[in-house]
């Protein structure tokens, strides 16, 4: 068993125990519980940048035997150009879509506090908020376009 998934209950009992105590803390003196929570935050910021490099640093898992080996080496073949297509793709529709989101929480307000005044622009508004939601849509477009490169 990879030693990784041993220890995430550990650390997960860890991070609850911290929050809690960081928690209580808080509630008794706010100055200390602070800190706390602050040297929480950068515990769990560096476990998961430690298992991003560990992620990073790993190599491909190979067969071993004389035909198995041979179709894992050719079916490998190409396939970093189409995991950095996939990222790329993930990072387009994620961006888009926290961007569209943004974006649609002020003009979807404004928009409301608008037509409560004026009931008679709501076709405009709505066509504001459209637009505002159109951004996810250039990110998936964007998306097909790189998986269909990969």
């Amino acid at each position: 068993m990879n030693p990784w998934f041993a220890g995430i209950p550990l650390a997960l009992i860890i991070t609850i125990l911290l929050a809690g105590g960081a928690l209580w803390l808080l509630r008794r003196r706010r100055g200390a519980g602070i800190k706390v929570m602050l040297g929480v935050n950068g515990l769990i910021m560096a476990g998961a940048l430690a298992l991003l490099a560990a992620a990073f640093a790993a190599a491909p898992a190979s067969a071993s035997g004389g035909a198995a080996g041979t179709a894992v080496s050719m079916a490998t073949d190409g396939s970093d150009s189409s995991s950095a297509a996939l990222i790329g793709a993930a990072i387009a529709v994620a961006g888009s879509s926290i961007g569209a989101a943004i974006a649609v929480a002020y003009t979807g307000s404004a928009a409301l506090a608008a037509m409560s005044e004026r009931p008679e622009i709501f076709g405009r508004a709505m066509v504001v908020v459209g637009l505002a939601e159109g951004i996810a849509i250039y990110g998936l477009i964007i998306s097909i376009i790189l998986i269909g490169q990969a």
